[in-house]
C-alpha cells in the first residue's frame, strides 16, 4: 500500500487553489466538476501525497476547518531551502508561529495556513 491522497477541508475551492497553487506554487492535478461537488487535488512540486481540497458541505465540516488534527501539527513540508520557502509561505498568506529552530533532524518552524491548520516546514540536517 501507498498513501497518495489526504483530504483537507476548505471553505471554498478557489481559496484552496489560490493558496496552494498560486501562493505555494504547487501543481493543480485535477479540478473536475462532479455536479454537487468538485474533485480538486493539488500536490507539491517535489512530490509526496497530494491533497484533496474538499469544500465543507455541512456544519460539522465547516466547524472542522482548520482543526482537522485538533491542536497537533497535521502536515509536514520538507524543503531544501528553508529561507526561500518560508518567505513564499508567508507571502501566500500563512503565519509562522515561531522563529526557525535547529533540531537534530534539521531546521524547523511551525506555521498556520489561512484556515488554521498547523504545519511544520523542515529543512533536513545535512
Amino acid at each position: 500500500m501507498r498513501l497518495t491522497l489526504v483530504t483537507l477541508l476548505v471553505p471554498n475551492y478557489e481559496a484552496g487553489i489560490r493558496f496552494f497553487v498560486g501562493g505555494l506554487g504547487w501543481h493543480l492535478l485535477s479540478d473536475e466538476d462532479q455536479g454537487h461537488k468538485r474533485w480538486v487535488t493539488v500536490a507539491p512540486v517535489l512530490g509526496g501525497p497530494a491533497l484533496l481540497l474538499a469544500r465543507a458541505s455541512d456544519s460539522a465540516q465547516t466547524n472542522a476547518i482548520g482543526r482537522q488534527t485538533g491542536t497537533r501539527v497535521g502536515f509536514f513540508l520538507q524543503t531544501d531551502n528553508f529561507t526561500r520557502d518560508a518567505a513564499r509561505i508567508k507571502a501566500a498568506g500563512a503565519t509562522f508561529l515561531e522563529t526557525p529552530r535547529t533540531e537534530l533532524y534539521g531546521t524547523v518552524a511551525q506555521w498556520r495556513d489561512p484556515w488554521g491548520n498547523l504545519w511544520d516546514l523542515i529543512e533536513p540536517a545535512p
